[in-house]
């Protein structure tokens, strides 16, 4: 039974092969998005067009706020599986 249904599901395995790839994509861009270092280094630049003066005080609030809740985010994600640190 299985012999069959892999050549009846055959022409859609580029579609199986695309969703595989868009799923290692998306955990990637997550894993990038939450990481802490990013994070970090993200508030610098924030700050540091505050002081340029290329950004207003509400603004760089707003921002950091959202950077900030993503840190507490990932910090609680990595909490859970008990590795804490990035690579």
């Amino acid at each position: 039974m299985g012999l069959i249904s892999e050549v009846l599901l055959l022409p859609f395995a580029p579609v199986r092969g695309s969703a595989w790839a868009i799923r290692q994509v998306l955990q990637e861009a997550e894993r990038i998005y939450y990481d802490p270092a990013t994070i970090r280094a993200e508030l610098g630049r924030l700050e540091e067009q505050l002081e340029a003066g290329e950004i207003t005080e509400e603004e760089f609030d707003r921002l950091e706020d959202e950077l900030l809740d993503r840190l507490e985010t990932a910090s609680r994600g990595s909490a859970g599986t008990g590795n804490g640190t990035t690579q």
